[in-house]
């Protein structure tokens, strides 16, 4: 039996059926956290923005037209603005709450080198405007298409890559100079593994 479409479960959710919620839920969550996450870099405000997402297409789903919109890009894009406001009303964000990623199969040496990786990519992130920061997480680590971050986004699609290109080349510099700070900060010249290529 072919697994039901998301705009016929939020058809169903939008008259009151649990099941195709709870569904709907399962397959998209991820996703959202995942996007929030990398915004805002707080895990806790991130769960707050899925269940804030989520409350929002119940509100909407009865009203839900199949067809005008791909239900994960205008559930991408409630998160998004929603991310959005907090970052506009937040303190800047500290990589205090940053999670702590471990390969439990990988060397220490080459845990530590991972870690270093990826702490350097989310400190650059969060130092890029709100919208490349947003550009990026959408094309890069959500796998959208530019036409459907574009939608999200609410901009053209030569908006998007022009957002794209100048996040690119913010983050690259930054990963670039943290590359020397910790080359700089290792005793005897070693170097820390970090090289800025793990984006």
């Amino acid at each position: 039996m072919q697994d039901p479409t998301d705009d016929t479960l939020l058809k169903q959710a939008g008259a009151g059926d649990r099941r195709a919620a709870a569904m709907l839920i399962r397959r998209h969550s991820a996703q959202i956290l995942g996007l929030a996450s990398r915004m805002l870099n707080d895990p806790v405000e991130a769960e707050d923005v899925v269940q804030d997402t989520f409350i929002r297409v119940w509100r909407a789903a009865e009203k839900w037209k199949p067809g005008q919109a791909k239900v994960s890009t205008w559930m991408c894009k409630i998160a998004v603005n929603l991310c959005l406001d907090r970052l506009r009303k937040s303190r800047p964000s500290t990589m205090e709450n940053a999670p702590d990623p471990r390969d439990e199969s990988a060397t220490p040496a080459e845990q530590m080198e991972s870690q270093e990786r990826v702490v350097a990519v989310q400190a650059a992130m969060q130092e890029l405007p709100e919208r490349q920061r947003a550009a990026l997480s959408l094309c890069y680590f959500q796998e959208l298409s530019n036409i459907e971050a574009a939608e999200v986004l609410d901009v053209s699609v030569d908006a998007l890559e022009s957002l794209l290109a100048r996040g690119r080349r913010a983050l690259k510099n930054a990963l670039a100079d943290a590359r020397e700070d910790l080359m700089v900060s290792t005793p005897l010249g070693g170097s820390s593994g970090f090289d800025g290529t793990g984006i």
